[in-house]
């Protein structure tokens, strides 16, 4: 068969590209199925993780809002009497 159309010889280039295509995305979709993520930080170790973090932030927090700015002693923060009294502080405002 004569190819004396150009746009035939596109054609057939375009055919040939898609069943490349097609060969290549079939070869990729094939990788992507035997790959499997291994996380180095499961899910449940970060949700324990963050709980922690959140802990240490609030009490840095409330070290620091009641001992530098609020110039009380550092191991007053701990003490249950110190937190009552803020208690009550509050309460007498509403």
């Amino acid at each position: 068969m004569a190819l004396n159309n150009p746009n035939q010889e596109k054609v057939i280039k375009r055919e040939e590209y898609k069943k490349k295509k097609d060969q290549i995305g079939q070869e990729n979709s094939e990788v992507r199925e035997k790959r499997v993520r291994i996380r180095l930080i499961p899910i449940w170790l970060r949700l324990v993780l963050l709980i922690i973090f959140v802990f240490i932030s609030v009490t840095v927090g409330a070290v620091v809002g009641y001992s530098l700015l609020g110039g009380g002693k550092v191991t007053d923060v701990f003490k249950v009497s110190t937190w009552t009294h803020i208690d009550d502080l509050v309460e007498k405002e509403k």
